[in-house]
This record gives C-alpha cells, sequence and structure tokens, in this order.
C-alpha cells in the first residue's frame, strides 16, 4: 500500500466491510447483511429530501460494491486502477518536494483521476443499480436512479475536491490589497465617468 491518504478514492472492500482478499460469496453475504438493514431503516424513518439522497447513495456505494467486487476480473480491474492513481499522486507528491517540474504529472494524474471516478463512482453506481441481483435486494427501480444521478455526480465531485485540497499545487502569494487606494481609484473612474 502507499503512504499517503488514499481518501477520495472509493474503496468498496472498506463500504462493504471487508478486506481485499473477500470471496465472492463474502461479498454477497456482505451485499445483503447491509442492504438488509440499510432497506429496513428507510422504512423505520419519513424520508425527507435530504435523507432520500443520504439513503440513495448508500444503497448505490452497496450496490456498486456487489457489482465490482464479485468477480474476480472486474474486482482486479478496479483495484489496480485504485492503486495505480494513488501511486501516481504519491509519484507528483515526492516530484513536488524534490522540486522538479511536475506539470505533465499534474496533467496525467488529472486525466486519471477524473476517469477513476468518473468510472467507479457515477457509472458503476448506476450499472450496479441495474444489476439483476442488486434490484432483487436494494428494490432499485427508474425512479431511484433518475434521483441519484445528481447525487452521484455531487459524490463524486466532492470525492474530486477531498483529492485536490491535498495535493502539491504552487503555492499562491496571498494578495496584499490596499482597500483604502482601491476605494479612491474607483471613486475617481465614477467621478470621471459621471462627468462625461
Amino acid at each position: 500500500m502507499s503512504t499517503i491518504d488514499d481518501g477520495g478514492y472509493v474503496n468498496y472492500f472498506e463500504i462493504l466491510g471487508l478486506g481485499p482478499d473477500a470471496k465472492p460469496g463474502e461479498v454477497r453475504k456482505s451485499y445483503r447483511t447491509k442492504m438488509k438493514g440499510l432497506v429496513a431503516e428507510i422504512a423505520a424513518v419519513e424520508i425527507t429530501e435530504e435523507r432520500r439522497a443520504k439513503y440513495l447513495l448508500e444503497m448505490a456505494k452497496l450496490n456498486a460494491g456487489l457489482f465490482l467486487l464479485r468477480e474476480t476480473d472486474l474486482r482486479d480491474t478496479y483495484w489496480r486502477d485504485r492503486q495505480e492513481v494513488i501511486d501516481l499522486e504519491l509519484e507528483w507528491c515526492r516530484a513536488a518536494q524534490s522540486g522538479e517540474d511536475t506539470n505533465e504529472l499534474r496533467k496525467s494524474y488529472d486525466a486519471r483521476v477524473r476517469a477513476f471516478l468518473s468510472r467507479y463512482v457515477e457509472d458503476a453506481m448506476l450499472a450496479g443499480g441495474r444489476d439483476r441481483e442488486c434490484v432483487e435486494a436494494s428494490f432499485w427501480d427508474a425512479a431511484h436512479e433518475r434521483h441519484a444521478s445528481r447525487i452521484l455526480r455531487h459524490y463524486r465531485n466532492g470525492l474530486y475536491q477531498q483529492i485536490l485540497e491535498r495535493l502539491p499545487f504552487a503555492d499562491v502569494t496571498k494578495p496584499n490589497i490596499d482597500w483604502a487606494e482601491r476605494q479612491k481609484f474607483v471613486g475617481s473612474v465614477l467621478a470621471q465617468g459621471a462627468n462625461s
């Protein structure tokens, strides 16, 4: 594993409460247990807009977890892609610390992280909601997908912002603005406009 904070790179093993070596049967069992509890929780409360968004996101995460982790090929591709993006972030951070030009790394990383989040957040969560096994356990339907699309986009953007906040962008010096001088200048411009 890497030595950086891997927050923002959605971890479906963690969402399902499993380790990366979990067998497909364990994935299904954990998914069904967690989804059953979530469906029971939803049935027990009054649904508000805020709760609907929260529950749709939780259902979508669980559905994507089952969709991606129950099949070895999908699971391996997802986990490898996740690790490659984490490694690229680590490479960028090391290069920035050593004073190297990181522009090409930044471009490469940005493209990769956006593709990762698009594929494994929005796309995987929506695909999971269309999966027959997920639909049967979660009662996910077309109305859920309509409501979830906006929520998933917001969630993906939030993860992207979480990642961006820790990246080594160039330090920007805070501007030193003389507000009194600016006020005089604006006043003179406005006075000239009034005299015209």
